[in-house]
Parts: structure tokens; sequence; C-alpha cells
């Protein structure tokens, strides 16, 4: 196995096959069951060493089996535990029955817990593989956990959390700490799974790294490892040229400022050229604000045919202010048809509410005719967006976020950037990956035309789209984060050599 699985997050049915893998391999059940409540014991006397009165609360499967294993060896280190079951231990069989028959101690009715007796709340209700809402005796205990400030540590995911979607179902723990084994599931990541788990901490429980050249998991969180390679980087004897020509389309006077957000961001993310397209009436707006960005007049579709001959423009943005409508989408087409990689964003999606099929059309039959095995198109929609250009992918229920980006991903032929606190990024061969970095400042007016010019700057130096794209919401992310609280858009741009800074550490390239 190489190291393209280090970031691999699993589904609950893909965990299942790592630990039947492992245990057909010849590790006990019982051995992993065991390990795994070693790591949470480990976590909780090590995150929370002042806590004396320890609460455990035990389901009816191996979640809870693992709740009877930290319970024994919280009790072994000295700690005072309580151990509540929603079933009685008879109940229970296979590992989790061996688990509970170890604990020498009595098993309490799940209706008396009390959290505000205890220093710590262990969490063993339920694991990543919940498929039904949480109802009467655990939904009655973990309201009460919520409700007071007894700090809450929770084994593989707070109970209540899809592992698959991230979501509630019925109720959920709400935990301070969250120990979970082998690797992440979307779970975590997702929302609002991802604020309900706290910190997350993966535990190693011995099973081999080869399981996962057999389940070959699509899913990954988006970290450098996955694209730093295709990363692209100024060569020492290059020149502005070899690092592309980027191109974002102005809106009217009174719209400019959010297309040159997107230049200025695709500048400063490795971009060697970058050229505003400006309708005439904005020209006068534009070059008022612009030095390094070049600009050039484009008012119809014809100015655009004669301008996109140059076949140096090779990336291209359209949307941040340019207005819905039959302009937008004509020169999404025009620019398909020239073979070259768009970055649709904001108005330019909407403006293909009425028909998203012949956008998908143009753009899957433009990539064939020339050729090209990589998605000329990058849409980047926020959930409303989404809607608009996805309607039966919107309606269908039970599906996550990180469905729908995938399936979406598979009807249109582009690569998908779902934004959000938990961005998904997929692609139409079905890989994708959930985003983890950001703050909760980029919720503000222009952070998404930044980060389409980011996305667009790695199209033009090369990178394939599907890595051009997670590169792309990696370092917007990562960008908030280096600024810190306070952020508005104009900041990120700036910000960015400190990004590309650590990038070159990561890939031990010269800066």
């Amino acid at each position: 196995m190489t190291d393209k699985y280090l970031h691999a997050l699993l589904t609950p049915r893909e965990m299942g096959q790592a630990d039947r893998l492992t245990i057909e391999g010849g590790v006990p059940g019982t051995a992993l069951m065991e390990r795994a409540g070693a790591a949470v014991a480990k976590a909780a006397l090590a995150r929370f060493a002042g806590a004396r009165r320890i609460a455990v609360l035990a389901g009816p499967g191996n979640n809870g089996g693992d709740a009877y294993v930290v319970a024994r060896l919280l009790r072994d280190a000295g700690r005072d535990v309580r151990l509540y079951g929603l079933v009685d231990p008879s109940g229970l069989s296979g590992d989790a029955a061996a688990a509970a028959s170890a604990w020498r101690e009595p098993t309490l009715s799940l209706d008396g817990f009390e959290p505000e007796d205890a220093d710590l709340v262990v969490d063993g209700l339920f694991g990543a593989g919940l498929a039904r809402p949480v109802d009467g005796d655990a939904a009655v205990a973990i309201a009460r956990a919520n409700d007071v400030a007894t700090p809450v540590i929770a084994i593989d995911l707070p109970s209540g959390v899809s592992g698959a979607s991230g979501e509630v179902l019925g109720a959920s723990v709400r935990a301070d700490l969250t120990v979970t084994f082998f690797r992440r599931k979307p779970g975590h990541l997702l929302e609002p799974g991802r604020s309900l788990c706290g910190s997350t901490i993966v535990a190693d429980i011995g099973i081999e790294e080869a399981v996962l050249d057999h389940i070959k998991p699509q899913t990954f969180a988006n970290e450098p490892s996955l694209w730093l390679e295709a990363f692209a980087s100024p060569a020492d004897a290059g020149h502005k040229y070899d690092r592309g020509h980027a191109v974002v389309f102005s809106g009217g006077p009174s719209q400019t400022g959010a297309g040159r957000l997107s230049a200025q961001a695709a500048l400063r993310a490795g971009a060697g050229l970058v050229t505003l397209f400006s309708p005439a009436a904005a020209m006068q707006v534009n070059a008022s604000h612009l030095t390094a960005v070049m600009l050039k007049r484009c008012n119809d579709d014809a100015d655009l045919a004669s301008l996109i001959e140059d076949a140096r423009y090779n990336a291209f943005i359209l949307g941040p202010g340019f207005g819905v409508g039959e302009r937008a989408r004509l020169f999404a087409a025009a620019i398909l048809a020239k073979g070259r990689r768009l970055v649709l964003d904001a108005d330019a999606i909407s403006s293909f509410q009425e028909t998203p099929d012949l956008l998908f059309a143009t753009a899957k039959e433009a990539a064939s005719r020339h050729g090209l095995a990589e998605p000329l198109l990058v849409l980047t929609p926020h959930e409303g967006e989404f809607k608009r250009l996805f309607p039966e992918i919107t309606a269908e229920s039970g599906h996550s976020k990180l469905d729908r980006a995938r399936n979406a991903a598979g009807r249109s032929g582009a690569i998908v950037v779902l934004k959000g606190r938990d961005t998904v990024i997929a692609a139409p061969d079905g890989r994708a990956t959930i985003n983890a970095n950001g703050t909760p400042w980029l919720a503000t007016a222009g952070t998404g035309d930044v980060l389409a010019g980011i996305v667009a700057a790695q199209l033009a130096q090369g990178m394939p789209s599907f890595e051009a794209a997670c590169a792309g919401v990696w370092m917007h992310g990562r960008a908030a984060e280096l600024f810190g609280p306070g952020l508005i858009s104009e900041d990120l741009p700036a910000t960015l050599p400190k990004v590309h800074a650590e990038l070159q550490a990561l890939s031990g390239r010269k800066g």
C-alpha cells in the first residue's frame, strides 16, 4: 500500500469490511475491541486527568462493548466508574458480550443516568453505523448529557451522528473529544457531525494498512498529500507564460468588485498572467483599480470569439458579479467549445437554471472533441446555486452532502465544489474529498469569488481539474486560518504567499 490512502475516509460499511478482513487475517475481534477501549481510556486519562467520577454509557452493539472495556480500564486506573447500559448485559452477543462479562461491577439502568454527578461522561451508546433515529431511554440520556457542562468523550462518533452523512438521527451527543479507530468516517467531517465531534483522535488498533488496497476507498479528507505532487511551483528557468494565463469576466460598472477579487486571487495563487475581460461601460472603473492584472474589452460574443483565438488564455472564471442571463450562457459555451477550462460560479451557474443539461452536454462534447481526459468544467455552487442547477438531486431524500456532490459530478461530467464549512469536491469518476480547514470568518461577502480565482490559477498552471479544485479549496481555507479573526475577502489574496511557503516546505521544493 502507498500513502494514497493516508487520508481516506471510510463509510461504516467500509469500516466493517476493514474489521472483517483483519479478523479473517487472524486478529480476534475481542483484541480489536480491547485495543479500541484502551485507546479511549488513554485519551480520557490524558485529556481529563482530573476527572475522578466517570459515567460510562454502553449501547447494545460493539460500540457498547468498547464502552465496557473503557469502564473496566478506567476503574483499574483508580477512577470511580459507573456504567449505564441501554440493555441488560445478558442481551449482548459476540465480542460485546465478552467485554461485558469482564466488567465485575453492576450495570446500571440507563434511565438512572445523572451526568451532573460525574466529572466526565464516556458515550458508547451508538457508533458510526447507526442507521435509525435515536429514541427512548437513549434519547433521554443524550438530552441529559447535553443539558449540563460535564465534558463528554465519544467512542467512534457522538451517538446519534451518522458515520456516512454526518446527519443527526433523532438526537445526538455533543462531544468535547471523539476517539475513532483506524480511519475517520465522512460523518467526522460533514456537518453537523463535524461540529458535534469536538476534537477527533484517530487511534491505531492493529488494523493493517493493506486492507485499504482491498477496500479501495474513494473518499478522502482534503489534505495536501493528495495533490501536492501535481501542485505547480515556478521553475528556476521558467517564465510567466509557463504558469498559464487566467481570464476573469467583469460585470457592469456597478458590479466590478467580484471579478477583480477573483482576478487578484488568481494572480496571487500562482497564475503567470491574469486578464480581466470587461464590458466597455466598465473599462474605466476597472482600469482605476488594476495594476498587475491586465484589462481587455469584451462586450459581446463577437468580442469574446476574437479574444479567445489567443490560445494562451487557458483558464477562465465566469460568474462573479457577471449577471444572470443569455450572455453568460453564450460566453460559457464559447469557452468550452474552444477546449478551455472554465470555473463556473455565482451568476453563471444561475444562468443555466432552466437549461442545465445544455451546459453539461456542451462541456462533455467539447472535452471529447478535444481529446481531453480531464473535465473542462469546474462548478463552484453554494447550496442555493446547487439547488437551482441540480433540483432533482436536491429533491431526492436520504442523500448526504457527499452523495449529492458525487451524484452531481456524475451527471454533469464536471468537477463539483459544493461549498460550505464542510466543502465537498467531487469528480465524475467517483473520487471525492471533504475539506477540513478554514474558519467561520470565511462566511463573508466575496470569499467565494476569491476561491474561484484560486482554483482557476491551478487550472491555468496545468494541474488536473480534480486536484486543482482540491488544492484551491485547501489554500482558500488555509489562508483564512493564517489571517485569523476579522477576515474579509480582500485579506485572502494577500495571505496566499504564506500558504505557498507552507506548501513549498511540505514538498521540499526551494522557494
